[in-house]
């Protein structure tokens, strides 16, 4: 099945997403639990799609979300300035004074370097993005009265609450009565479920919420942790990035779940924390698309890296390119967001286009 999108007139945002941001503190060269400072950027999952498609493609997007409105819900919402994603949909919550209530989301996350491997220290409790419900939102006004040509949530928001399944679906629906392409990547997050249910209830909740969506995305493990499919071939170690077996994955997610019409990868090998090799598939109406790997790939911070793949397709295909261009252009810019410090990118289209085209890292001038 072809990609139907919609055209811009008629749509004050090219994109809408669905997710939480929360405030990400980050020790530089140094450890969480060691050091004396921190840098703060604004991240999530579902959020990057939409500050990449903005700062990077220069197209219109939006965040539906929540915070509490005191000094670090402040300080999130000046970061999101910065990234140009339109704040209409942001709901802000009453500040109870400590948090008991309602709070707003920190992501402690240290980079990793040689064989000492990323890791990241979520603290996002009760937060306010997870407490909303279905009816909280008045989505005829986002896909309606202001109209959107692509929709995107993923696991991440899924696994914050009881409810906040219930609040993607909603919003599944009403984009779909509207026209509205629906994307939706897995990120299977082991801490997120591991209190709830695991790996079991993620697949529950994510197999309930597969049936509203066109674009499936995800990385080399979230189809089988996230959705149940194996992938054969793959270990831990990933020591073969092989798009075949991928591909005989993707025709059995596609046998479960007709209503993809493009299902889209990442391929990482982690030599290091610091050098992978980065790769990616596209899967649409029966034929595997793939961008060149690349091995050895440098990496400063890879967080982060999966998103700006996901805007990288989502912007081809809202260009009006084809399936080989959305998936290069969505290597290309996972791969220069990792060379930054922090979850977004900084990127530009040009640069993008130019690692696309095979350009050196020499300097430009």
């Amino acid at each position: 099945m072809a990609l139907n999108v919609k055209p811009k007139s008629g749509c004050r945002f090219d994109l809408v997403s669905l997710g939480e941001v929360m405030l990400r503190l980050d020790p530089g060269e140094g450890r969480i639990h060691t050091t004396r400072s921190f840098s703060v950027w604004e991240g999530g999952g579902e959020y990057n799609v939409a500050r990449g498609l903005k700062r990077c493609f220069g197209l219109d997007t939006a965040i539906v979300t929540a915070l509490v409105d005191n000094p670090v819900g402040r300080l999130v919402q000046d970061l999101i300035y910065q990234g140009g994603v339109d704040q209409t949909y942001l709901r802000w919550v009453k500040d109870d004074g400590v948090g008991r209530q309602s709070r707003n989301g920190l992501n402690f996350t240290e980079r990793g370097y040689g064989v000492r491997a990323a890791v990241g220290c979520s603290d996002r409790g009760h937060t306010a993005v997870s407490q909303l419900k279905p009816g909280d939102v008045d989505w005829e006004e986002v896909f309606g009265r202001a109209g959107a040509r692509w929709f995107h949530t993923g696991g991440i928001f899924a696994a914050l609450s009881e409810t906040t399944p219930h609040v993607a679906r909603e919003a599944m629906q009403a984009a779909q009565k509207h026209g509205t392409l629906v994307s939706y990547d897995l990120n299977y997050r082991p801490s997120l479920w591991k209190s709830i249910g695991g790996q079991k209830r993620a697949q529950e909740v994510n197999r309930e919420l597969a049936p509203f969506v066109d674009v499936m995305l995800g990385n080399e493990e979230d189809f089988t942790a996230a959705l149940g499919f194996e992938v054969a071939g793959v270990d831990e170690h990933l020591s073969a990035l092989d798009p075949q077996n991928f591909a005989r994955m993707i025709e059995t997610a596609v046998a479960a779940f007709p209503n993809f019409k493009v299902v889209a990868t990442t391929l990482r090998n982690a030599r290091t924390a610091t050098v992978n090799d980065w790769g990616a598939v596209l899967w649409q109406e029966g034929k595997l698309y793939a961008a060149a790997n690349r091995e050895g790939l440098e990496i400063l911070d890879r967080v982060g890296g999966g998103d700006s793949f996901a805007s990288g397709v989502v912007y081809g295909f809202l260009s009006g390119k084809d399936a080989q261009w959305a998936v290069e252009c969505g290597a290309a810019h996972g791969a220069l967001a990792m060379t930054t410090a922090g979850d977004t990118t900084m990127a530009t289209l040009a640069e993008v286009e130019r690692v696309m085209k095979g350009g050196t890292a020499r300097v430009q001038r």
